[in-house]
């Protein structure tokens, strides 16, 4: 699949939109700020920073952030209706997403209408959004479970219209990777129109499926800063990021060596703080106790880590527990300053690891410092 890759890959970074629609997220326009211009700095090409048919606060802190001069392009979203387009023009933005339901459950079940119906309402969006020479991505709400031949038709028209792109969404998170793939490259072979993939994690799997969507031809994928969003979240921007640099051989040249810091902001304004397991940005996600795993990261990192810990500002932390080893051992002691002769290394272990197992947790520095030092002079 891998031949399917294109050279370029654009972010369009949704967190100041989807991620803010993440039930009881609210951003105050300062962390609105503080987030964009740092997602600029890192290098995202585009912020999708919000929904000014929302209303008045809305469009100001559209405002706000279109008077910032990014370098990176910002759109907003926008149902298919002229007032919505009109409302984000007002605000100075000259890039929208129109979203339009497309699968038939969605027709038929949320807005009791018809596929012609649809289609007329795109050509209203549409031709009013071009005759403002916008830019414009066309979304695809529901994508995932619209009918394949349907969305050809309905990007074709977008198409002829002027549209930029088309985004497919899998709206509720159920498509594996292999089907993310068919289903695009579907789309790929049969409209001379970019795509963008938008993906939810309801599975598990919004990554994978941002992934695969670009291996199957999308040029523009969604994410959000730690993997925010509606229900389970979207694709992460640090995950989509470091698997097309690691796993696709693809480096879009951005400065992940501020991703931590990034992650911790938009943890702290959005209220959900990153679990130190959080894969990429994760606190402890370079951590090793496994005595195996310490003594072959100690030997050479790249035995157990795929990337250096300082790709994205972290560092490789060795935890001393139940599971250690002798050299992992030695190691985070000599850091705290002790070196105790081999002999006496091993009877520090085993005290080491039943601690570890009576309170149930890996030893902080002060008790390992304390246990050593207990043992040095009974010894």
């Amino acid at each position: 699949m891998k031949e399917h890759c294109k050279p370029q890959i654009i972010i369009d970074d949704t967190t100041l939109r989807d991620g803010e629609q993440t039930a009881g997220v609210v951003f105050s326009l300062d962390e609105k700020i503080r987030i964009a211009r740092m997602l600029d700095e890192v290098g995202v090409g585009e912020l999708e920073c919000g929904i000014p048919a929302m209303g008045r606060e809305e469009q100001a802190s559209v405002r706000a952030l279109v008077e910032l001069g990014l370098n990176a392009r910002l759109l907003t979203w926008n149902r298919a209706v002229i007032s919505d387009i009109q409302a984000s023009i007002d605000c100075g933005i000259r890039a929208v997403d129109i979203s339009l339901s497309v699968s038939d459950i969605h027709i038929e079940r949320k807005l009791r209408k018809s596929r012609d119906w649809v289609k007329e309402q795109l050509k209203i969006a549409l031709g009013f959004a071009k005759q403002h020479d916008l830019y414009v991505s066309v979304g695809g709400e529901d994508a995932s479970r619209a009918d394949l031949n349907f969305l050809v038709e309905l990007m074709e028209i977008a198409r002829g219209l002027g549209a930029d792109r088309f985004r497919f969404c899998d709206t509720l998170g159920v498509l594996d990777p292999f089907a993310t793939y068919d289903k695009v490259r579907f789309l790929a072979d049969r409209v001379d129109l970019d795509l963008e993939v938008h993906t939810h994690n309801d599975l598990g799997m919004a990554t994978a499926n941002a992934i695969a969507g670009i291996r199957a031809g999308a040029k523009f994928v969604n994410t959000t800063v730690n993997g925010l969003g509606e229900r389970a979240g979207n694709a992460a921007l640090e995950e989509v990021v470091m698997a097309l640099k690691h796993a696709c051989g693809i480096d879009l040249g951005m400065d992940t060596g501020r991703f931590v810091a990034l992650s911790k902001l938009v943890g702290q304004a959005s209220c959900r703080p990153v679990p130190e397991w959080k894969a990429v940005v994760g606190e402890k996600v370079f951590s090793h106790e496994s005595g195996l795993h310490a003594d072959g990261v100690l030997k050479f990192p790249g035995n157990y880590e795929g990337y250096d810990p300082a790709e994205v500002g972290l560092e490789r932390y060795l935890v001393v527990g139940k599971h250690s080893g002798s050299h992992g051992l030695q190691e985070r002691l000599a850091r705290l300053g002790i070196d105790p002769v081999r002999s006496e290394l091993e009877p520090l272990l085993d005290q080491v690891r039943g601690l570890a197992q009576r309170i149930k947790r890996p030893l902080s520095d002060p008790e390992l410092v304390q246990l050593a030092q207990c043992m040095l002079n009974v010894a």
